[in-house]
């Protein structure tokens, strides 16, 4: 039957992160630092609105573009948050998480052959969605000697007649980089001197954990060429109620809907009652949950370098990404013997980008005492191995 796939979608390779949650899956004991969900329940007030929404049978359809109550909210927010002001009725899409506002931006703005650049290490969606929107991708390599931030001058360099979209991703996921405000202007200036369009990622805007988070829209003159796109999966604790948003100019707005009514109709009501909930009254358990985060944070690194896999100090999202190179084994290598040996799960760094070969992902979405017993097997894994290459130089 394979005659009748299309070759583009089978050429894809599956998500390198699903492929260790699932391995993950199937053994007894694993501790798994792999995929990047929060390890809190969400919170019960907000839970208590979705159950409160079907009881009194809000089972039905929404408007495509969402509920308004929870539009205005979020413009609300937004313009709480970053001073910025989104008309709720033309300009915010509500979206099944925002993995969708993600696909249906790319699919609503790209003719084929449309360049699409993107740095790299990246999300694992961004260059399948690119591709099957018609696409053609173009990385940047982000390096961790500039704390794996986008040079100017490196987009710059990538910038061609057929250049259109610029994706990014800061707070970013996987390495947990965050660019400051006068950065994010550099790579602004950039966009409006080649005229392109930028797809803002900012998921993870509210676990920053030195500093305010920058909306990139914010920034002068950016509102106009930016789509925004946020949701309440990571910050709320709220993976599995699906939904998410995209704030952008009305035209592309109207895109994107048409996208969203032929493809899923609309968000879940009950998620959609329960996001409305968590903007009104859910700000005080975001600061709870980034204060743990950060103590988190702290532990793995220190933990990672102790171990002798040296880490870059991640400022933002709920990701290390420490070095492996040390280890002379490669990102897929290390991360199926850390599995099968020490039961521990992690991603290999390659599945970002080919830049992030020699680095691992290792999420501190998970509790303290899951991260200190993962770091131990980590520390005995890599003491092994460490020993068995010398074992193998003092025999050569």
């Amino acid at each position: 039957m394979t005659r009748f796939v299309n070759k583009k979608i089978a050429q894809m390779p599956y998500s390198g992160i699903r492929k260790f949650f699932d391995l993950a899956g199937g053994m007894k004991g694993v501790i798994s630092l792999g995929v990047g969900e929060p390890d809190f329940i969400t919170p019960w007030h907000i839970c208590e609105a979705g159950i409160y929404s079907l009881e009194k049978g809000y089972t039905n359809y929404t408007s495509n573009c969402g509920l308004e109550e929870l539009r205005r909210e979020i413009s609300r927010y937004l313009l709480r948050r970053y001073g910025l002001h989104y008309d709720y009725v033309n300009e915010i899409v509500v979206t099944v998480g925002a993995s969708e506002a993600i696909d249906i931006a790319l699919r609503c703005v790209l003719e084929p052959g449309d360049e699409v650049i993107i740095p790299e290490p990246c999300f694992v969606s961004y260059k399948p969605c690119a591709a099957m929107a018609g696409g053609v991708v173009k990385t940047i390599a982000t390096r961790e000697s500039d704390s794996f931030k986008l040079r100017p001058e490196d987009l710059e360099k990538a910038i061609t007649p057929r250049s259109k979209v610029l994706l990014l991703c800061y707070p970013n996921n996987p390495t947990g980089a965050v660019m400051t405000e006068k950065e994010l202007q550099s790579i602004a200036e950039v966009a409006a001197k080649y005229d392109l369009l930028v797809i803002a990622d900012e998921i993870y805007s509210e676990l920053t954990y030195e500093g305010e988070h920058v909306s990139f829209a914010s920034l002068p003159g950016m509102k106009e060429r930016t789509v925004l796109i946020n949701g309440f999966s990571k910050s709320f604790a709220m993976t599995g109620w699906r939904i998410g948003y995209a704030a952008a100019p009305a035209e592309i707005a109207a895109a994107m809907l048409k996208i969203h009514q032929y493809t899923v109709m609309c968000a879940p009501i009950m998620g959609q009652m329960a996001a409305i909930e968590a903007l009104k009254n859910g700000e005080g358990e975001i600061k709870k949950m980034v204060l743990l985060y950060n103590q988190r944070r702290s532990l793995i690194v220190n933990g990672l370098n102790r171990a002798g896999l040296p880490c870059f100090e991640p400022k933002g999202a709920f990701y290390a990404f420490p070095s492996i190179k040390a280890t002379g084994m490669s990102s897929q290598e290390f991360c199926e013997k850390l599995l099968k040996e020490e039961k521990v799960a992690v991603v290999p760094g390659d599945a970002f980008g080919e830049c992030g070969e020699g680095y691992i992902r290792c999420s501190y979405a998970a509790s303290t005492e899951q991260i200190v017993e993962a770091l131990s097997r980590i520390e005995k894994f890599v003491e092994r191995h460490a020993k068995r290459q010398r074992a193998v130089y003092a025999v050569r």
